[in-house]
Parts: C-alpha cells; sequence; structure tokens
C-alpha cells in the first residue's frame, strides 16, 4: 500500500466527527447505514454528514450504495484491514506478538 493513501486515511480518521462515523459504520456491519440514521445517532447536521462521509469516501474507507430513495454508507472493511497490516506490517520484529487489549489513552500503556 503507497504511503499517500495511508496519510489519506489516517488524515481522513483524525477529526473527532468522522472517527465517530467511521465506528458507528463498523459497528453497523456490511448492511451500512443511511445517512439519516447517521445524523441521528451522532447528532450530526446533515450538512456537516455530507462533508465528513465526502472525506472518508475520499479515503476509501466509506462506501456508498443506492437502496429505493437511501443512500446506504457502509465501511470499506478491506481498506481498513489494508491500513491495519500497514501499521503493523513489521510489528514486534518478525515475534509473535501479544494480543491487543484496548486500555484508555488515560492510563500507561504497559
Amino acid at each position: 500500500m503507497e504511503m499517500k493513501t495511508i496519510v489519506t486515511a489516517l488524515s481522513a480518521l483524525a477529526q473527532e466527527s468522522r472517527l465517530a462515523i467511521y465506528r458507528l459504520l463498523v459497528q453497523a456491519g456490511p448492511d451500512g447505514l443511511h445517512a439519516g440514521r447517521i445524523s441521528e445517532t451522532l447528532d450530526v447536521s446533515p450538512s456537516s454528514l455530507s462533508f465528513h462521509l465526502k472525506e472518508l469516501s475520499h479515503a476509501q474507507l466509506v462506501t456508498s450504495r443506492h437502496k429505493g430513495r437511501f443512500v446506504i454508507y457502509s465501511a470499506n472493511y478491506i481498506q481498513m484491514n489494508n491500513v491495519l497490516a500497514y501499521l503493523t506490517e513489521n510489528c514486534c520484529g518478525g515475534a509473535p506478538c501479544m494480543p491487543v487489549q484496548f486500555q484508555p489513552i488515560s492510563e500507561p500503556i504497559k
């Protein structure tokens, strides 16, 4: 994966609303959500949501499809996995890694 593609994806996620939108779409699974549901769930105005979805789509992190009169947005899991693979490509110098556990940032990572 090219460095420019990775930087574009990480830049798209480096904004609070876009990160929340992306996480919601990841949780929604492959069926995705229509824009109205995303807007209601995250309390994001439709105009702001449109801008954020455009940025996520440009980074290839989100796909869209028409279903009747709705546009359904879904996380692009292939791109997500490509970004994660790039970030962890040489993890631990080739040694098996410890399982990842979420720790809030406020706590020191052990």
